[in-house]
């Protein structure tokens, strides 16, 4: 790769939530909703997308607004949002894109000649009489469509939802609930050839699936194998089942990433996550030998504006995967360089005194008092810098992984009005200090410089500020 690449992995006024990446030509594309910073709801803004040379993931282009909601004949005024989407290569070679209205209960489809042009209406996912998927009572409800076209040529559309769908001004009558559903679809891409059938029911099959069918329904093609990608109850994770066939039969694999590194260690405890918690949706990537999982973390103490990230998955001997713990170098082949300057906004850890977190979907309340990835300026403002708000003493922000070598200073920049220090370590119970940056600020942006101690060799790295008062975390500096 020509530069680095860091988690987030898009630039830090972008926030594009439930990625799904897809390998078209020599390029990757990430389709997602798209929160606008500061907005008190879900998904305001058109879908956008962005690529990247499948050689190099750290050169991401912008492809600019690909859809916009008003181009719904049924939504000429914009007034809903487009929540999660899902693209693929039809047979006939054009490309097809599917998403829902909030909670319309609908699923739109538009097409494009190219993947990331401009993609036109062509059509609601109905059934062989015509009438409109979700209009009758009784149906399950369509959500956050995944689909696949398969290397037969047969198209697979997976959907659903958990929880009961709140009222809705345009829908009159009772949709179903009972989890994942898939069907088949006619060569044309929205008639539904085999209607759906529940695959995923939300309580498991007697205990076969102890992470629990929610949402973020994403299908992909894994060593021939059928694997479906799937947020569970607990709402902050990604978890996978595989099976031989695209419409049932499959079998619970595991987690592949959680928001707080939840199950990883043995650790279940939500208010002593390694990260603040909501919900998150992506898909796998596979580059080669390689295997991703996206995904999407929070920011700004809100479920509104959240952040595509990825990480690396490993191998399992059963050819399933392990859950990927977090990272800031996701994408990035390896640990970050231990040299230069860094912003505190890479962190893939943060957390309040004591190591509690909390959920940023119980409201600004729950989560007054901790630190929170925040920025300047408003909305899709280029100059609108991100940074850790809030560090009050016993705040820790983690970054992993840097490969040091021979490093002995360290700077922070921090600003806010604070008495105190930012303790430096390797550890995050701080049992080995190593560096004491004094901080004083008195609402001006200021650097401090320590020295460091710090062995040679790959590590994470903690941040933790003690003192009085509180502190934006800006940037840090490795010398």
């Amino acid at each position: 790769m020509r530069k680095q690449v860091f988690n987030p992995y898009l630039p830090s006024w972008e926030y594009v939530p439930d990625g799904e990446p897809h390998v078209f030509g020599d390029r990757v594309y990430v389709y997602g909703s798209h929160d606008a910073f500061g907005a008190p709801i879900f998904c305001v803004n058109d879908y956008v997308c962005w690529s990247a040379p499948v050689e190099d993931l750290s050169d991401w282009r912008y492809e600019g607004v690909i859809y916009k909601k008003t181009q719904d004949p049924g939504n000429p005024l914009g007034i809903r949002s487009l929540y999660a989407p899902d693209v693929t290569r039809g047979p006939d070679g054009r490309y097809y894109l599917y998403y829902a209205f909030d909670f319309l209960g609908e699923f739109g489809v538009a097409v494009c000649d190219t993947p990331a042009g401009q993609y036109e209406f062509y059509g609601k996912v109905h059934h062989k009489n015509g009438k409109v998927w979700g209009k009758k009572s009784g149906e399950q409800f369509p959500f956050d469509p995944g689909v696949l076209t398969d290397d037969d040529g047969k198209v697979w559309l997976y959907s659903g939802f958990e929880t009961k769908v709140p009222f809705v001004a345009s829908r009159w009558h009772d949709l179903r609930n009972d989890g994942g559903v898939v069907m088949e679809l006619e060569p044309d891409m929205v008639t539904i050839r085999q209607e759906p059938k529940v695959i995923f029911p939300t309580k498991g099959r007697d205990g076969a699936f102890p992470h629990a069918f929610f949402e973020a329904s994403s299908i992909r093609k894994v060593n021939g194998r059928y694997c479906f990608v799937y947020s569970s109850q607990y709402n902050h994770d990604l978890c996978y089942a595989m099976s031989d066939r695209p419409d049932g039969g499959f079998e619970y694999g595991g987690v592949l990433i959680d928001l707080g590194d939840l199950y990883l260690n043995g650790n279940e405890d939500e208010s002593h996550a390694n990260n603040y918690l909501g919900n998150t949706h992506g898909g796998l990537l596979n580059i080669g030998d390689d295997w991703y999982i996206f995904y999407h973390r929070q920011t700004n103490r809100t479920s509104y504006a959240r952040q595509a990230c990825a990480e690396k998955l490993e191998r399992t001997p059963d050819g399933g995967f392990r859950q990927a713990e977090l990272t800031s170098c996701g994408l990035n082949g390896g640990p970050l360089v231990a040299q230069g300057r860094y912003e505190a906004r890479i962190a893939c850890n943060l957390w309040a005194k004591d190591h509690t977190t909390a959920r940023v979907d119980k409201g600004k309340k729950a989560t007054e008092g901790h630190p929170y990835f925040t920025q300047t300026g408003r909305d899709r403002e280029e100059n609108g810098d991100q940074y850790i708000a809030n560090m009050r003493d016993g705040a820790t922000a983690g970054f992993k992984y840097f490969d040091f070598a021979g490093n002995s200073g360290i700077a922070v920049t921090v600003r806010g009005t604070a008495d105190g220090e930012m303790i430096v370590s390797t550890d995050e119970s701080f049992r080995d200090v190593a560096a004491r940056i004094p901080i004083r600020a008195d609402g001006n942006e200021t650097t401090q410089t320590a020295r460091c101690a710090i062995a040679d060799g790959i590590k994470p790295l903690y941040f933790m500020f003690r003192g009085t008062g509180a502190v934006d975390f800006i940037a840090f500096e490795l010398k």
